[in-house]
């Protein structure tokens, strides 16, 4: 069995659609440039593709200074850099963490209001502000990813999804930061510390799967699928976890490093 890394995708605002790059830095809470921006109700909660579905018609895409977000649906397009160091400061929710962020621009966050039709205000994360992943699986910190600094999925797994479903789904469903390729379906399952290229990796938890990847993420529109068929086979039955559906395994880095498509994978 030959593994290689197959495709590395990033994030840049938490529930907007990513985008893959040939390289990418790893650092201890993401991959360079991921999750660290975030939209946040009036009350300063997250808000995620779970609430607001159209967040998925709204596509992040690196530029010469940035990045930028598309409305797939309008091709309005507004541009954002990596990090901001000034603004108001700010303190969030996301899941049970409180974490200080930096206010965007009003502008830019009356953007996302307009497209969303919710009040919105966009938060950026700055290096001084940090964010622990679950302490009953590891330590480490992380951006604002839901619980982990990335999250691992084998193409092979996607595959035999998409042999059970009366329609295929993307991998972008399930937003994957690593994509594996040569391996078998869920073979990620045991994996527990791995090498890709010169970084290496612990893999500490199954991903549990929420409403996500039943949402289109070129149109928002939600179904059924491919939830219900991944709950027929991938419900955990362990007492600790009874009833999660899971797809894909999170992880943290144990080094750092780069990352290029095509890296040998070593267990």
């Amino acid at each position: 069995m030959s593994l290689t890394l197959s495709s590395i995708h990033v994030y840049p605002v938490k529930s907007l659609g990513g985008f893959g790059v040939d390289q990418a830095r790893t650092t201890a809470r993401g991959l360079e440039h991921d999750r660290r921006w975030m939209l946040v109700d009036a009350a300063g909660r997250f808000i995620s593709q779970r609430e607001e579905a159209a967040m998925a018609c709204l596509h992040c895409a690196p530029s010469e200074s940035g990045f930028s977000v598309t409305d797939i649906r309008t091709n309005d397009v507004i541009h954002l850099p990596w990090s901001i160091t000034s603004g108001a400061e700010k303190s969030v929710r996301i899941w049970t963490d409180t974490v200080n962020t930096i206010c965007a621009a009003e502008e830019l966050s009356t953007w996302f209001a307009q497209r969303l039709y919710v009040g919105t205000q966009l938060v950026y994360m700055p290096d001084e502000s940090t964010r622990e992943v679950d302490p009953e699986y590891a330590e480490g910190i992380v951006s604002f990813a839901d619980g982990f600094p990335y999250l691992i999925i084998s193409q092979a797994s996607l595959d035999d999804l998409n042999e059970r479903l009366p329609q295929a789904v993307p991998m972008d469903r399930f937003r994957p930061s690593l994509v594996v390729a040569g391996s078998g379906a869920f073979h990620e399952d045991e994996w527990r510390d791995i090498n890709i290229g010169e970084v290496a990796f612990s893999l500490v938890k199954p991903c549990a799967r929420c409403v996500i990847p039943n949402t289109d993420q070129r149109t928002g529109e939600r179904s059924a699928e491919p939830l219900r068929t991944l709950a027929n086979f991938r419900k955990d039955l362990s007492e600790k976890r009874i009833g999660k559906v899971d797809f894909g395994m999170n992880a943290l880095t144990l080094s750092n490093g780069w990352l290029h498509v095509g890296d040998p994978i070593s267990l």
